[in-house]
């Protein structure tokens, strides 16, 4: 962490000791700890950025402590101490984060100041008036005080101030929505939860805690004992096999997308095609964005790293001084020969996934699934189960496929996206650091589906449960494999 000072204004002996104190260091685990618990429970995805905590210290008057907050940039999931900026009570900047080496993006603080909070693309947002899953809800955030009724001057200045929004978080308090008056979502948060332990104990005894008359319940949750104690309510996601016989119940399944969500001829006779005939055009028009400057950062350190081991096809890439068209026309040689060669690595994935986004803009490609596909992601959503995708394929690549899809969006359904950033897919590595992300208890609670003989081994020399996609198209298998095969994911 480096320390800076403010407009030339240098910490005192106090302040310094604050910035450098117990508080502060346990507001920055706090934070990297709820951006993981944030991920794990499936409540929010993404990049962290401005996430933001007051450093609570009694030694130190209200108005002058501390905020912590998260970069923009880096996964919720791989958030550390070390990631967090420490800003003044006004906002600026006085710490910030190390930068990592690269290829990783220099650490970057949100433009968001810490007065207000937004949030969007969360399941239960719907449970606030007016807001559905892709809609944007900005809470304000005020001060408490000592009684309920003193809030009032500070709610009507937050309303004033976001006339749109139906809530305002209270620090240290709870939230506010707003309905035909004011309510405490705290206050009410506790009676729901005794309504829920009650539904719940409805359901273990096998009543419909929705019918007046308490009908029998339609589905069998197994794991749920008569003792009215829940010990695992989780969905058996196992794989069938040949003697009706099912592998032990499942908390997740990864899915690989070529040849097993979707048919390898539209990754390499679609996508593939189209990346290769408009990377030109694409880095030619946007190549003075920082995005594509950071493109082409990348390309050119795997361009020198292939130089040095003598990789086919990687020709050398001029500097920027030899002119925009010169450093073009080699990398569009380089990406060429990349796509030809089926390259797996992060520098042409990141480049593929923003030409296939103008793509998908343009309404010039549309994602290809197969038949079963939304009905088993749906299946496995009400159940109760977090599907994830790991692709070769950047993660802003999945998106467009499963958003843009012949079936519509499909990415409600889908919890989360791995690409090489993890690791290569035939590596067990990899597969470790997703079982961390997704928060299971142990290897066997997650079930990976691939088409990749290599990728199978890999998943199971890490512990996962592994079943192998038969699709039209996909190539053959070794003899005695040993893997359970489908040809539909409705045989999950």
């Amino acid at each position: 962490m480096a320390s800076v000072a403010v407009n030339g204004l240098k910490l005192g002996t106090t302040s310094q000791a604050y910035l450098e104190g117990k508080a502060v260091s346990d507001t920055k685990v706090l934070i990297s700890d709820l951006c993981r618990q944030f991920y794990n429970l499936g409540w929010v995805s993404g990049t962290g950025g401005s996430i933001t905590i007051k450093v609570h210290d009694d030694s130190i008057p209200k108005p002058e402590q501390l905020v912590v907050m998260s970069p923009s940039g880096v996964q919720k999931e791989r958030m550390v101490p070390e990631d967090m900026y420490v800003l003044s009570p006004n906002g600026s900047v006085l710490c910030t984060p190390s930068p990592k080496p690269y290829p990783h993006k220099p650490p970057k603080c949100s433009d968001c100041g810490p007065l207000f909070m937004k949030i969007t693309h969360m399941e239960m947002i719907k449970g606030i008036k007016g807001h559905g899953y892709y809609d944007e809800l900005v809470v304000p955030i005020i001060e408490n005080t000592a009684y309920e009724y003193e809030l009032t001057e500070s709610l009507a200045k937050a309303i004033e101030a976001y006339p749109k929004t139906t809530a305002v978080l209270v620090r240290n308090h709870g939230i506010y929505i707003w309905g035909d008056s004011w309510i405490n979502a705290k206050t009410q948060a506790e009676c729901y939860h005794y309504l829920f332990e009650a539904a719940i104990k409805l359901h273990q005894l096998g009543l419909d805690p929705t019918t007046p008359n308490h009908g029998p319940i339609k589905q069998n949750v197994k794991g749920v004992s008569g003792s009215g104690i829940c010990r695992n309510i989780s969905v058996n996601a196992g794989t069938a096999a040949s003697d009706n016989k099912f592998e032990p119940s499942r908390r997740c399944i990864v899915l690989d997308i070529e040849g097993t969500t979707t048919p390898i001829s539209f990754v390499t006779d679609v996508l593939f095609p189209y990346a290769r005939d408009n990377v030109g055009r694409h880095l030619s028009a946007t190549y003075d964005t920082e995005e594509t400057q950071d493109d082409i950062k990348l390309l050119r350190f795997q361009v020198q790293e292939d130089l040095e081991k003598g990789v086919a096809g990687a020709v050398p890439i001029p500097s920027d001084d030899a002119g925009k068209e010169e450093v073009v026309q080699a990398l569009v040689a380089n990406v060429d020969s990349m796509i030809k060669a089926d390259r797996k690595i992060t520098a042409l994935k990141q480049l593929q996934g923003h030409i296939w986004r103008t793509g998908f803009e343009k309404n010039e490609l549309t994602g290809v699934v197969f038949d079963d596909v939304p009905e088993a992601l749906k299946k496995w959503h009400d159940s109760g189960i977090k599907v994830y995708i790991y692709s070769s394929g950047s993660r802003l690549a999945q998106r467009l496929i499963f958003g843009n899809s012949n079936y519509g969006d499909l990415r409600e359904y889908l919890s989360g996206f791995f690409d090489t950033t993890v690791g290569n897919k035939r590596e067990s590595s990899s597969y470790a650091e997703i079982v961390q992300s997704v928060g299971v208890d142990k290897p066997s609670e997650v079930l990976f589906v691939t088409d990749v003989f290599q990728e199978a081994v890999a998943a199971k020399a890490a512990g996962l449960g592994v079943t192998v996609s038969i699709r039209p198209g996909n190539g053959a298998l070794p003899e005695n494999h040993g893997f359970m095969t489908i040809t539909s994911f409705l045989e999950i």
